[in-house]
């Protein structure tokens, strides 16, 4: 088990864009291991980006809405409808926003043992997987946001 540090607000890890996994071996599925491990660790915790811990590679894990992924090169290839949502990160502590997402999302990427998957997700899924592969290019939630919520 190990835990990685969270970079946090200005890091500037969190606006660099992730580069593409050419294969899926060992040291890639203990990556996966260790941003789950962190991401079991961290309070509030839905789902982590591989920049979000300092590796640059397009990594995510998530443990939301009852599923628990561990996704390599996901993109969205589908997406419909549109959801106003409530959105934090576990980089921007106790920041909670208004954002507009697509109510429904289809991701295709390699799950840890390198085979295609295909998943959908509605809601409040299609709000994590949004929010997670914005991050693996740079890109993070407050730059969309419609609104503050103040805590």
């Amino acid at each position: 088990m190990a835990i990685r540090i969270i970079r946090m607000w200005d890091d500037e890890m969190l606006r660099k864009k992730c580069k593409y996994v050419a294969v899926v071996d060992d040291r890639i599925r203990q990556l996966l291991e260790d941003m789950m491990d962190t991401l079991h660790e961290a309070e509030n915790g839905a789902a982590l980006a591989a920049n979000q811990v300092g590796i640059l590679k397009r990594l995510v894990v998530i443990d939301y809405c009852g599923q628990q992924r561990k996704l390599v090169n996901p993109r969205i290839v589908e997406s419909s409808g549109t959801q106003e949502c409530v959105e934090g990160c576990l980089s921007f502590p106790n920041r909670f926003v208004r954002i507009l997402r697509p109510q429904k999302v289809t991701v295709e990427a390699w799950d840890e043992n390198g085979e295609t998957v295909i998943l959908t997700g509605e809601d409040e899924m299609a709000k994590c997987f949004c929010h997670e592969l914005e991050h693996l290019d740079g890109e993070i939630y407050l730059d969309k946001a419609i609104g503050e919520i103040e805590v």
